[in-house]
């Protein structure tokens, strides 16, 4: 294999999609980006058009060094997990893709369970309007023509290869988010898929993330100026995120802080606690799974925050927080714009500034809002130790992790010291790159998939510790108190 083989990684992400291309020793050496929107057409509604992933696939592709292009072996691909693309006789999509974020199929995951009693045993969790079973029992209910016509239905980044390769296909690590998948078993379960009247004639067909799916269709692969080079399977963005940082060992973590957060403990064995609120999900890499704990909203919840206060943009308002450097006095910040997962599995859930005063600036409510999503974090990390799992540092992945300030109260909440590895932000576009690399024989996995280097370790800051221990005990009392309020006003 020559030195001078390179491999792509794809992510379509909710607010972007970003490609990544990396060495055979792992480095980045390129890297661009091109953004998304989310629609909203209804309260607790999240959309998005599946062309959007394309058009912004192709113009991310086409941001990166020509040479380099040239250069690719093969690509990953990873995504946003849990999306409803559902498509027609002609592979083209029916509706607008449900998203992850979105609640309307809170309703149908109540019918769901009481239906099928054993699907959190197949599936390692408990139904959730995230996932995408439910949205389709929604659009059975509330669309029926558009169920009729549908045929296929796929996920975010198997839809975007769909496009690149003509393949239909899926990894266990993004399916198992479906609710369709037997986790343990790492096949479809006819039983689920039957609760939502489809079958595996739906399905596209399943993969491990290191395995090959096809290769680049011709008209692509020469707008984009390559060969016809294989596509890897890939994974979902947090199994490709924890490939990218080397979280594959049981025992291994990693924080992610993107649009939403992730808690996320990789396992050698299926060891499901779908009543703590906790996914048990396979690994996008053969004979392990993982663990996560799922915050809906972290670092848009900054991004919220930048518009309520009238910031330029993120940096600016972090730096404004960061000048401040001191705790809430009395200010809470409910983190959940989205409605909540771990623990609550709560759609109805809504953000809430609390305790504020005349003395209550910006930057004192951005400071409240960091230390809201750390105290969600730290709700999902009692989560997975419920479980008996144990977990010592934790790596740090995503686009929040450039913020060390922020890293200093999450590390605090958590009392846990945060890792900050090299690339750590680049996130699972980096993932799928070393996805491709081992589909494409690069090395062996110990190698491929090694932890990158050190750059940093924020421990956990005594006085914060022990002021947000404290402050935790505030911030869950007034999540139970509005509770009922949050279900009775429910749009």
């Amino acid at each position: 294999m020559s030195a001078n083989n390179l491999f792509l990684g794809i992510d379509i992400g909710t607010s972007a999609v970003k490609a990544v291309v990396s060495d055979e020793a792992g480095r980045v050496v390129g890297q661009a980006s091109s953004p998304l929107t989310v629609s909203r057409p209804r309260p607790n509604w999240s959309e998005q058009n599946p062309d959007a992933w394309w058009d912004a696939a192709n113009c991310a592709v086409l941001g990166l060094d020509a040479a380099q292009r040239r250069a690719v072996l093969a690509i990953g691909l990873s995504g946003q997990m849990h999306g409803a693309t559902l498509l027609g006789r002609d592979l083209r999509p029916l509706r607008p893709a449900i998203l992850w974020n979105d609640g309307r199929s809170a309703a149908e995951c109540v019918a769901l369970e009481a239906e099928c009693p054993e699907l959190p045993r197949i599936t390692g969790n408990r139904a959730m309007p995230g996932f995408t079973a439910p949205k389709l029992r929604w659009v059975r209910d509330h669309e029926p023509q558009v169920f009729r016509d549908t045929v296929k239905v796929l996920l975010p980044k198997d839809y975007v290869r769909l496009r690149m390769t003509g393949t239909l296909a899926s990894d266990m690590s993004d399916s198992a988010g479906t609710l369709w998948l037997d986790v343990a078993a790492r096949d479809w379960s006819d039983v689920m898929l039957s609760a939502t009247g489809l079958d595996r004639s739906h399905m596209p067909a399943l993969f491990e993330g290191s395995a090959l799916t096809g290769e680049l269709r011709s008209e692509v692969a020469q707008a984009w100026g390559m060969e016809r080079v294989p596509v890897a399977a890939g994974g979902g963005d947090n199994a490709a995120g924890a490939v990218g940082v080397g979280v594959v060992n049981p025992g291994d973590a990693f924080l992610s802080l993107g649009t939403s957060g992730v808690l996320f403990l990789a396992n050698a064995t299926y060891a499901p606690n779908p009543a703590g609120g906790v996914h048990t999900f396979c690994h996008a890499l053969p004979g392990r799974w993982h663990q996560m704990s799922v915050v809906l909203s972290a670092a848009s919840c900054i991004d919220w925050a930048v518009r309520l206060c009238g910031f330029s943009d993120a940096a600016s308002l972090l730096a404004k927080v960061e000048e401040r450097n001191a705790p809430t006095r009395s200010e809470l910040f409910l983190p959940y714009l989205s409605g909540e997962r771990t623990p609550h599995n709560d759609p109805d859930a809504k953000g809430v500034l609390f305790g504020l005063t005349h003395d209550s600036d910006a930057a004192a409510i951005g400071q409240a809002v960091l230390e809201g999503v750390a105290f969600a974090f730290r709700d999902g990390l009692d989560a997975l130790l419920d479980t008996g799992a144990e977990l010592g540092s934790i790596t740090v992945i995503g686009g929040g992790a450039r913020s060390k300030y922020w890293g200093r109260i999450l590390a605090s909440a958590l009392d846990r010291p945060l890792v900050y590895r090299d690339g750590g932000e680049v996130g699972p576009a980096y993932g799928a790159a070393r996805l491709a690399q081992l589909a494409s024989g690069g090395g062996p996995l110990e190698k491929v998939c090694a932890p990158p280097p050190v750059l940093q370790v924020v421990e956990p800051d005594a006085s914060l510790r022990e002021t947000f221990r404290a402050r935790m005990a505030h911030y869950r009392a007034l999540y139970r108190a509005l509770r009922t309020s949050f279900k009775e006003t429910a749009l």
